[in-house]
C-alpha cells in the first residue's frame, strides 16, 4: 500500500511535473467538447425539429459512428498531419491542437446522437403549438434546446468523459511527449509500463475525482431544476 500513499503524496504536494498533466488533459478535453457542441448541438436541434429526405439515413449514420475506433481516427489524422500527408505543411502532427480535433471527430457523434434523441421527445410536445404559431424554424430549434438546457448537461459530460477516458487516437497524433502532448490517460499507461505505480495512480485517483465533481454538479443543477420548474 506504499504506492498507494505516495501517490496521494504526489497530488498533495502539488508535484509540477503531475499538474502539468492534469491542465493538458483538461485543456485539451474541454476544448474538443466545447467545439464539439458549437458544431454538434445545432446539427442536433435541426435534426430533431424537421423532418427531411435521408435524415434517418445521416442518425443512423452519427449513431454508427459513436462506435468508431479512437485508434482508425488517430490513423487518419496521422495520415492526413504527417510530413508526407495532405494537410502535412500545417505541421500540427505532435501538438495538443491535432489531440484536439482528434477528441472532437470521436465525442462530436455522441454528442449528436444522444442530444438528437432528447431534443426529438421535447420537439414532439410543442409540435402543435409551434404548428398553431407558425413558429419559424429558428426559434423551434431555440426553444427545444432552451428547454431540454438541463438533461442536454448531461449529454454534453458524457462526450466529456469520452474524451476524458480517451488513449488510442490522442497517443497516435500526439506522441505522448513529455511536457508538451502527455496527457493523463497515456501517462497512466505509460507509467504503467514502466512500474512507476505512484504516479499512475495519482493520475487515475485524479481522473476519479473529476467524474465525481462533474457528477455532483450534474445532480446539483437537475435538484435545481427541479425546485423551480412548473411541473
Amino acid at each position: 500500500m506504499n504506492f498507494l500513499i505516495d501517490s496521494l503524496k504526489l497530488i498533495i504536494s502539488f508535484d509540477p511535473d503531475l499538474y502539468e498533466i492534469i491542465w493538458l488533459s483538461l485543456r485539451v478535453s474541454f476544448s474538443a467538447l466545447f467545439i464539439s457542441c458549437i458544431i454538434g448541438l445545432p446539427i442536433s436541434g435541426l435534426l430533431s425539429s424537421t423532418n427531411f429526405y435521408g435524415k434517418r439515413t445521416l442518425i443512423i449514420f452519427f449513431n454508427s459512428m459513436m462506435a468508431l475506433p479512437p485508434v482508425f481516427v488517430g490513423l487518419i489524422l496521422y495520415l492526413l498531419f504527417s510530413n508526407t500527408g495532405f494537410l502535412g505543411f500545417l505541421n500540427l502532427l505532435y501538438t495538443p491542437s491535432v489531440m484536439i480535433i482528434a477528441q472532437v471527430i470521436i465525442i462530436l457523434p455522441v454528442i449528436i446522437s444522444v442530444s438528437t434523441e432528447l431534443l426529438e421527445q421535447i420537439f414532439m410536445e410543442y409540435k402543435e403549438i409551434f404548428d398553431s404559431f407558425d413558429v419559424s424554424l429558428k426559434n423551434r430549434i431555440k426553444t427545444t434546446v432552451f428547454d431540454a438546457r438541463i438533461p442536454l448537461i448531461t449529454c454534453i459530460l458524457t462526450g466529456l468523459g469520452r474524451a476524458l477516458s480517451e488513449v488510442g487516437a490522442i497517443i497516435i497524433v500526439g506522441g505522448n511527449i513529455i511536457h508538451h502532448t502527455r496527457v493523463m490517460t497515456t501517462t497512466i499507461a505509460l507509467e504503467t509500463s514502466k512500474g512507476n505505480l505512484e504516479m499512475a495512480m495519482s493520475l487515475g485517483i485524479v481522473l476519479i475525482l473529476i467524474s465525481i465533481g462533474v457528477n455532483a454538479i450534474v445532480m446539483t443543477m437537475k435538484m435545481i431544476a427541479k425546485r423551480y420548474s412548473y411541473d
